[in-house]
């Protein structure tokens, strides 16, 4: 009999984990004849079904229940000696697995990725975009080195160091007539529009909007901060932007108007998380330091934490 090979089992907890051929195969970034062939692999080299194929799904059977689990905690060794083998490599070198929010990648990455390339030349990263529950649960099953996302960060075991802080500001139609500078109680007379569940800037700018007795409009909401932007330039209402998006979302936006807010003006946290028991903290407090100079450096209009 065959023994299983690491290959194999993270196909098969990709297949675990999605119960879905084309999904698990997407996740992995391979085609799914060859998932699927790795999986009938493992069946193989384990002399027992694993997963029962339906015409919409895929159930495990008992066997591969007992296999999934114990592939996940195979694999979170695997990774974990590569990780122990890398920081005695050095703080930055080698394969950096990154999970980045959508409202933090577009704008933080053209600043800081020629930065880290030219600073850390042996640091080979990878960046995953997702929201902040699905990056913070790869980060914590191992999937993910670290994450940039918001904080506070609320998942246990993961530590978290701040990066910079920075404004929320109002975008609002022209046609608003709106003071260059608002109160947050202004808030309470608009209608705001928000990005779609998931969004941790949907959460954010919802407690805005509480403190400042504000409504959301129910009917609209948007993926994305650049569809919630045209939303705002067609009328629709107005929405909060973070500073580091502004200069590239509201470029091509036609009939809107930016208005900040007086002090205290409400923003958000940005930040680095890790595993706390990973062997490479001492390199993401290295990586820290390096994200806050290269925002400080760029003048994206926020403000960096020590």
């Amino acid at each position: 009999m065959s023994r299983p090979t690491l290959a194999q089992l993270r196909a098969f907890r990709a297949l675990a984990e999605h119960l879905h051929f084309r999904e698990a195969a997407a996740a992995l970034k391979m085609s799914q004849p060859a998932l699927s062939g790795a999986v009938a692999a493992l069946e193989d080299a384990l002399g027992a079904r694993l997963v029962e194929r339906t015409t919409r799904r895929v159930l495990l059977t008992p066997a591969g229940e007992r296999a999934a689990r114990r592939a996940e905690t195979i694999l979170a060794e695997v990774d974990r000696l590569a990780e122990e083998v890398r920081a005695v490599r050095g703080p930055l070198v080698g394969p950096l697995r990154v999970g980045v929010i959508p409202t933090v990648a577009p704008y933080l990455l053209p600043v800081v990725l020629p930065r880290l390339a030219a600073g850390f030349p042996d640091l080979e990263l990878s960046v995953h975009e997702e929201q902040t529950e699905q990056i913070t649960a790869e980060l914590v099953a191992g999937r993910l080195d670290v994450v940039l996302l918001a904080l506070p960060v609320a998942a246990p075991g993961v530590t978290a160091l701040p990066l910079y802080d920075e404004d929320f500001v109002l975008a609002a139609p022209e046609a608003a007539g709106l003071a260059p500078v608002l109160p947050r109680a202004s808030l309470a007379g608009l209608d705001v529009i928000l990005l779609n569940e998931g969004h941790c800037l949907r959460d954010q700018a919802l407690d805005v909007c509480r403190e400042a007795g504000a409504r959301a409009a129910a009917a609209t909401y948007a993926t994305s901060l650049a569809t919630l932007v045209q939303l705002v330039s067609g009328g629709l209402g107005v929405t909060l932007v973070p500073e580091t998006a502004l200069a590239v979302e509201t470029r091509r936006a036609r009939g809107l108007a930016l208005h900040r807010f007086e002090a205290p003006a409400p923003s958000r946290r940005i930040g680095l998380g890790f595993r706390a028991a990973s062997p490479r903290a001492a390199g993401f407090g290295v990586l820290a330091g390096a994200l806050r100079e290269a925002v400080a450096a760029a003048g994206v209009g926020v403000r960096p934490v020590a």
